[in-house]
Parts: C-alpha cells; sequence; structure tokens
C-alpha cells in the first residue's frame, strides 16, 4: 500500500493498523469525545448543570428554599386606638425616665442655680422612696451607727394600760441581712433611712414643724407599727420608739472592733404615737 503523507501505527481491533496524520487526528478526536461523555455518563451531574459547562455558570433547576417569613409589622397590625395607646405608654415612660435620671442627678450633684431653683419638685420627687444617700463629688459615709428599738401599749378590758417589752428593730434587719444569700433592700435601708429622714427634718425637737417632717413622722410611725404586728401577737393601741446612737467602733491592731465606752452611747426616747394593727 502506498501512502500519501507520513503514517503511525495505532491498534484497532486489537491489531495494528497504518493511518495517515489527518487520520489520526480524527481518530484522536473521536477517542476524546468518548473518554468525555463516559466521564460524564458515570459521574453525578448536579441538578440543572450542563454537561461540559464551566463551572460556576449552570443554575439549579429544582426549587428554590423559601425564604424566612418578614418580621410582622409590629404596631401597625394593631388596631389604630391600641396602638396610639402603646405608642403614649412608650412614651410616658421614656419621659419619667429621663425625668426621675435628672432629679436624681440634680440631687446629688453640689449646689447649682438649677437645683436651687427647683429645689421643692426635686425634694418632693427624691423623699422618701428615692433618697440618696451620697454626694457626687463628696460621699457621706455614715459615722454613727443608730439602734432602734419599739414597744407597744395596749388597753386592758378594766381600762389599764398594759406596756410591753421592747422589740430590737435593727438586731432583726441585721439577722436578715447576715443569714440571706440576696438580702433586701427595705431589710438593708428603710429603718435606717426612715430615723434618718427624721433626724434631719425635726433635729432634737418631736415635733413636726414642716409637712415633710410630718411625712417622716408618718413613715417611721408606719414602718414602726408593721413591724410590731408582724412581730407580736396581739392588738395595740400605741407605739414608742427608742433610738440609742453609737459611734461607729474603731479596729484594734488584731482587726477586732473596740470596745464603745458608754459615756458615747446617746439614748433617745420619742414620744408615744397613737398606731394599731391596722395603720400599716
Amino acid at each position: 500500500m502506498t501512502s500519501t503523507g507520513p503514517t503511525d501505527m495505532v491498534r484497532t481491533g486489537g491489531e495494528p493498523k497504518a493511518v495517515t496524520t489527518g487520520e489520526t487526528a480524527e481518530v484522536t478526536a473521536e477517542v476524546t469525545a468518548a473518554m468525555a461523555a463516559g466521564a460524564t455518563a458515570g459521574a453525578p451531574q448536579s441538578a440543572g448543570i450542563r454537561p461540559g459547562a464551566p463551572p460556576g455558570t449552570g443554575r439549579p433547576r429544582g426549587r428554590v428554599p423559601d425564604r424566612p417569613p418578614a418580621n410582622p409589622a409590629g404596631l401597625r397590625e394593631l388596631p389604630p386606638p391600641l396602638r396610639l395607646a402603646t405608642k403614649a405608654a412608650a412614651a410616658s415612660l421614656v419621659l419619667i425616665s429621663l425625668l426621675h435620671v435628672a432629679f436624681v442627678f440634680l440631687h446629688v450633684a453640689p449646689a447649682n442655680q438649677i437645683s436651687q431653683r427647683y429645689a421643692r419638685p426635686i425634694q418632693s420627687w427624691i423623699y422618701p422612696f428615692f433618697e440618696q444617700n451620697w454626694r457626687l463629688f463628696a460621699p457621706e459615709p455614715e459615722s454613727a451607727v443608730p439602734q432602734i428599738s419599739v414597744r407597744a401599749a395596749s388597753t386592758a378590758p378594766d381600762g389599764s394600760r398594759q406596756v410591753g417589752g421592747w422589740l430590737d428593730l435593727t438586731a432583726i434587719d441585721n439577722a436578715d441581712v447576715r443569714h440571706s444569700v440576696f438580702p433586701s433592700h427595705t431589710a438593708q435601708n428603710m429603718l435606717r433611712r426612715a430615723w434618718s429622714g427624721y433626724l434631719d427634718t425635726h433635729g432634737n425637737s418631736d415635733t413636726p414643724s414642716s409637712e415633710r417632717a410630718a411625712m417622716w413622722q408618718e413613715y417611721l410611725r408606719n414602718i414602726a407599727a408593721e413591724r410590731v404586728a408582724a412581730n407580736r401577737h396581739g392588738a395595740f393601741t400605741a407605739i414608742q420608739l427608742r433610738v440609742r446612737t453609737a459611734p461607729v467602733a474603731g479596729l484594734d491592731a488584731t482587726g477586732h472592733p473596740l470596745a464603745t465606752p458608754s459615756s458615747a452611747v446617746n439614748t433617745r426616747f420619742l414620744p408615744w404615737w397613737k398606731a394599731s394593727t391596722h395603720d400599716h
């Protein structure tokens, strides 16, 4: 056989056969196409991806996952009256919060023109529930420790007056604080702050000279009456408070508190106040 160009030997059907260069190129192309088709058929195809397409160009033909539902419209879904009431309540809370922060700041800040001009509304807001026993730049630690006790009087059937023993309210509060993992603000400060407010407004006199002084007296009386009713059984018609004030004891070299001399303890008896189990 005469060949018209360079020849190559290829194996077809198990026997070598001479082919021309052009025939070799055709055979090579057919073999490459067959191999590509077999690889495509044997490998799993991604859903919706065309065979032989460049990576990243195909789009999935399957079901696209649904997006999570949008957040509800919130206030827009409420009826107009309820929506208006909700907005008004939110605005009121924000306004009250800002007003409270401003009043507390003016109360604890050094005296200035604003705090002096609005002293009455500031004090009406702060006392007695939000009183602050500190100052912004000059803290005032306690220098004396008051021990407050109360006793109650009742009327006997024959009309005579019976006076009970002293009930140490400070010791009860201290026990509640020591034996509680999370002591309440009431057990720590209510009685002490009531006495401090009474002392600031009355001084050495037990007669109130202003509405604020009368308010502190009633506040202290109600606390004492409530404690008596909670710890003593039976009705009573009047109560009396005894306050023993001693300076804060120092510590010796070993860290133990020093004994307070009896001459340094000031004992004050308040007058009898009308009260009963219905006053709290």
